[in-house]
């Protein structure tokens, strides 16, 4: 028995363009709300969400019937990639990678020896539906899957670089990290840095790789799948609950003034 198909990987092969939702409310209840809505795939930070091993596995417990998840941790350090996959994850997006030696490091992090540096403790963990699975050692590197993020200057002007990088997927365009690095901190969206957002997109369809982004304006998230994305996070959980619940408060505290 070979490891568990990466649904997301097949994802990234097989359907041109697919949509998300980024999950930060920490909570395997929601979660499965979320999964049970119709998204292709689902995004549960650990970098910008208060998200902890346990509650990751938690929310992949109830996510991987309905949904293909991808995590997102907070850092590329090898001892908590080696974590995330024994837990089950398979499809990582790692934050800030800024240089092809920095991708190179996470693709080891997730392979068994000899193409990497994973520690063997898989028959403890829920990857290999608790050594049930009996060929997942031979077989787990070929589902693993490695979405970098591309945040920073350094990692816009090395993209090509980053994407050569054997055991890279694709790539992910983090819109308000990289305005914040080029000096756009508060004007994201200045005519500059969509420019700029276009560029990294076009340049990682060219290398032959699947593009992806965040964004919640419909024109937004057309603009992208125009410049080559592939896969678009269209919303985030916690922001639209936010945001419905003030408005919904908003206009019955209005309605019960008058």
């Amino acid at each position: 028995m070979a490891a568990p198909k990466n649904r997301f990987k097949a994802l990234l092969r097989d359907k041109p363009r697919s949509i998300g939702m980024w999950m930060g409310m920490c909570d395997p209840y929601m979660a499965e709300a979320v999964a049970r809505a119709g998204f292709d795939w689902v995004l549960i930070d650990g970098e910008h969400a208060p998200n902890d091993l346990r509650s990751i596995v938690a929310q992949l417990q109830v996510l991987e019937p309905h949904v293909a998840p991808v995590l997102r941790l907070p850092v590329n350090e090898p001892w908590l990639i080696k974590q995330a996959l024994d837990a089950g994850v398979q499809s990582l997006l790692a934050p800030m990678v800024s240089t092809a030696d920095q991708a190179r490091a996470i693709v080891r992090a997730m392979r068994y020896p000899p193409h990497g540096i994973r520690g063997v403790g898989y028959p403890l963990g829920r990857a290999s539906h608790f050594n049930t699975v009996q060929d997942y050692a031979a077989t787990a590197n070929d589902q693993m899957c490695l979405v970098v993020q591309i945040e920073t200057q350094a990692g816009y002007d090395n993209l090509e670089d980053i994407l050569a990088v054997e055991g890279v997927d694709a790539a992910f365009v983090g819109p308000a990290d990289l305005a914040a690095d080029m000096g756009y901190l508060t004007d994201m969206n200045n005519p500059v840095m969509l420019d700029r957002v276009a560029d990294a997109l076009r340049r990682i369809r060219a290398a032959g790789k699947p593009a992806g982004i965040i964004d919640v304006p419909d024109d937004a998230i057309e603009r992208h799948f125009a410049s080559g994305a592939s896969f678009v996070a269209v919303g985030a959980d916690l922001v639209i609950f936010a945001e419905t619940m003030r408005s919904l408060a908003a206009k019955w505290q209005a309605r019960i003034a008058d």
